[in-house]
């Protein structure tokens, strides 16, 4: 049986928002540091103004979702979203990249026409 769900009320009406398990490991390794409780707390996974394309995403632990929040479940790592960034990162794939210049999570999001520079920033 399958560890990847999701639940909420806009569960059936919006793409999956999918997690890496090097990602997921990653974020309940943080979460477990903080002291938070994985079977309640999660990441939350957000869009905010901001960057040189005009939005930017956020991350952050939240110790439960939101009564609006769609709730991803994968490889045991529960993501809230709210409904205001779910149309922006609807599809997107959460990643964790380990390399020479960078490492960290990562949002592929299929819905951005076009990044800035630096790729901190992005616009649908």
């Amino acid at each position: 049986m399958s560890t990847d769900s999701m639940e909420g009320a806009n569960a059936k009406t919006h793409p999956e928002i999918e997690v890496t398990e090097i990602a997921a490991e990653q974020a309940l390794s943080l979460l477990d540091s903080e002291g938070l409780d994985a079977t309640e707390a999660g990441l939350r996974l957000f869009v905010q103004q901001g960057g040189c394309a005009g939005l930017s995403y956020g991350m952050r632990f939240d110790d439960s979702p939101d009564d609006d929040d769609t709730i991803y479940n994968h490889h045991d790592l529960r993501v809230f979203v709210d409904p205001a960034s779910l149309k922006y990162i609807e599809g997107s794939i959460l990643d964790y990249e380990s390399g020479l210049q960078a490492e960290g999570f990562h949002v592929e999001n299929p819905n951005v026409v076009s990044e800035c520079g630096c790729g901190e920033s992005f616009r649908t």
